[in-house]
């Protein structure tokens, strides 16, 4: 009797085990339910945007939530908006974008350069009044931020202490070149609200939107006028003033995801992922953003992790 108990045991801990083993099968793995691997774990996602400080710092914090949660993510930085949303929603799958930049564009892209535009200055309104562009296109427009960006226009401070320029209004009439982004051209909030609303006679100099060449060219005296941020944070210590928008060319221009509609089907987390981002941002907080990126010369991805670190986003 002693002798046969420890083969009883072992026999009984076999048992045990296998039915362990069996019930184990019909049991959720820690794989299975995604405890310990994040919702993108494995997912490649490529974000287009513009190379401007603003746009730049934009697609790093976009770059780091995604990465937080195990996405694969490569960005594309592009000189205009046309360039990566032709590659939209295949190619590109995410964009860093403005509410009537994109609306405007896609209705140019569909009803061509002399569409009257969709946008107003409600940001609402101008995603309602695109709806069918953005299904047709296959983007959707997740919530708008409360942070603001429009296009600004500056003169040299000197200008503008000898012309007497403080406003866009004082130069109706007046022959000036502009510097600014090549998609400038055509735009109601560009060349063609500065010749139309302003009655301004535009010479365009495609040398970029906020570029180094566009501040040079307006503080060494061949361009009169540069495009900008509204939210910019260089101008005052390069000796350059933005003039105020008296009448009003600027829409709607708040921070807006625009995503896939495929890719947002297929990984909903997304959405609450850049919601939370967009809801973090407003103006007092991008610009005190943009300053430490364009006055104090930070990398945009180091401003970024320091942002969402502090706002728990990562």
């Amino acid at each position: 009797m002693h002798a046969r108990r420890p083969l009883l045991a072992v026999t009984a801990l076999a048992l045990t085990a296998l039915m362990a083993g069996c019930a184990g099968d019909d049991l959720p793995s820690d794989d299975d339910t995604g405890s310990g691997s994040a919702a993108g774990e494995g997912t490649s996602v490529v974000i287009g945007s513009q190379s401007f400080d603003e746009a730049a710092l934009v697609t790093a914090m976009y770059q780091q939530v995604l990465e937080g949660e195990g996405y694969e993510v490569e960005t594309r930085l592009v000189d205009t908006r046309p360039v990566y949303l032709n590659e939209m929603p295949d190619s590109v799958q995410i964009a860093p974008e403005y509410v009537a930049g994109v609306v405007d564009q896609l209705n140019t892209d569909a009803n061509g350069p002399d569409a009257e535009p969709l946008s107003t200055s409600d940001a609402q309104e101008t995603i309602d009044a695109g709806a069918s562009l953005l299904e047709d296109k296959g983007i959707t427009l997740l919530e708008p931020s409360k942070a603001f960006s429009a296009n600004g226009y500056f003169v040299s401070q000197e200008f503008s202490d000898a012309e007497g320029v403080t406003k866009l209004s004082d130069l109706e009439g007046e022959a000036v070149t502009l510097a600014a982004a090549p998609d400038c051209k055509g735009r109601t909030d560009c060349e063609k609200g500065l010749v139309d609303t302003y009655g301004i006679d535009i010479t365009l100099e495609p040398l970029g939107y906020a570029s180094t060449e566009t501040f040079q060219a307006v503080l060494d005296g061949e361009a009169q006028l540069g495009q900008t941020s509204t939210l910019d944070g260089t101008l005052e210590d390069q000796g350059l003033l933005l003039l105020e928008d008296d009448r009003g060319i600027q829409p709607a221009q708040n921070l807006v995801p625009a995503v896939s509609s495929q890719f947002l089907a297929d990984h909903p987390d997304v959405e609450g992922l850049l919601n939370d981002l967009m809801g973090a941002l407003d103006n007092e907080t991008l610009a005190e953003l943009l300053v430490r990126v364009q006055v104090d010369r930070e990398e945009p991805a180091d401003v970024a992790q320091n942002f969402l670190e502090s706002e728990g986003l990562v």
